[in-house]
């Protein structure tokens, strides 16, 4: 839920991110955290705020012959807004009970639970995820499903999002989580912008597969970011299968065959989440009406928009536009809108494909 929307959370300017550190870190998690949530934003008007909590009270262990001092201790999960916990010693390692009552004590009060990679176990333990959605790194699924039997895992997907526990898979996955929490906080511009700084793909659907066999850059698919490029100009349009086939010189079977290798979604699926984030910069950049956004985006009528507005959102276009109107990035306010909101539509897009 967006944090200007969650009453039993703080304000933007005041919401509290505290990352755990223990013996053992795993540094690329845990790095993933302070580049996406601790590092200063001085272009937004407000942001975050983080710390870190240490689990032994002292300095600890990374991964990589690192040492990290954290400055706080268990306690400060009592005011966290959000958790995350970046990774685990190792997935069979129980949490020690002082952990696991502060987990549940911060759930309790509203705290929002995430995890990247392994680290799902540890919330796992906590009984939490029980009947619910999760994942974790595709290694360990298997461990996982014996560990924790009663929770529904999703072995195929790079993050799961059930609202107040998120979990991701391995390593590179956190970073599509974090972008996705930001982008649920802030809106798209603004997740685009942290994507932008630190040069990542602004966006990867959460039930993208997150074990693919062959390499999805564009230098291996040449085609796809021709494709891509041909498609963004005719967002507006009513794209249709054949023609990406036609316009990609293959088959419709072999163009659904390689979108599900290299995207993990139907070619009518990818088109419809490219309209969508397309309504979503409009609405978050203009002041257009429903009808010409849904116009712009190819959904020919503003019922289409809602309809697939909120089954991907889970917002309607005008609350999401009253929300996220004004959390735009500084730099975006003296430039020409047009070309901004090009620019940020080409990103987005590319951000699906990588």
């Amino acid at each position: 839920m967006p944090i200007a929307a969650n009453k039993k959370r703080a304000s933007a300017a005041q919401h509290r991110v505290v990352a755990l550190a223990y013996d053992g870190l795993c540094t690329f998690e845990f790095g993933i955290v302070v580049e996406m949530f601790g590092l200063p934003r001085p272009e937004l008007d407000s942001w975050y705020s983080f710390s870190v909590c240490g689990l032994e009270n002292r300095a600890v262990r990374a991964t990589g012959g690192i040492t990290i001092t954290p400055r706080g201790s268990l306690s400060k999960l009592r005011q966290a807004d959000t958790i995350i916990i970046p990774g685990w010693r190792k997935p069979i390692a129980t949490p020690p009970e002082p952990l696991i009552h502060a987990l549940l004590e911060a759930h309790e009060r509203g705290a929002r639970l995430v995890s990247l990679c392994v680290g799902a176990f540890v919330l796992g333990a906590t009984g939490l995820l029980n009947g619910r959605h999760a994942t974790t790194h595709w290694k360990f699924i298997d461990q996982m499903a014996r560990a924790f039997p009663l929770i529904r895992i999703q072995p195929d997907v790079l993050y799961v999002d059930e609202q107040d526990i998120l979990t991701s898979a391995g390593s590179a996955a956190g970073i599509d989580l974090c972008l996705h929490i930001i982008r649920k906080d802030f809106g798209t511009v603004v997740a685009n912008n942290v994507a932008r700084r630190a040069v990542v793909s602004p966006h990867r659907e959460g039930g993208q597969a997150q074990f693919i066999d062959k390499p999805v850059g564009e230098e291996a698919h040449p085609w796809l970011s021709r494709l891509l490029e041909w498609t963004h100009t005719r967002l507006h349009t009513q794209v249709t299968v054949e023609q990406l086939a036609g316009e990609a010189h293959t088959s419709k079977r072999t163009l659904s065959r390689r979108f599900a290798e290299t995207t993990g979604m139907s070619p009518l699926r990818w088109i419809t989440v490219l309209r969508v984030r397309r309504a979503k910069d409009l609405l978050e950049t203009t002041t257009l009406s429903i009808e010409d956004v849904a116009e712009q985006c190819g959904f020919g009528s503003a019922a289409a928009l809602r309809h697939h507005f909120r089954n991907r959102v889970k917002l309607s276009p005008n609350i999401y536009r009253d929300r996220f109107h004004q959390m735009r990035p500084r730099l975006l306010r003296d430039q020409e809108l047009p070309g901004a909101i090009a620019r940020l539509n080409i990103e987005s897009g590319q951000g699906e494909i990588r």
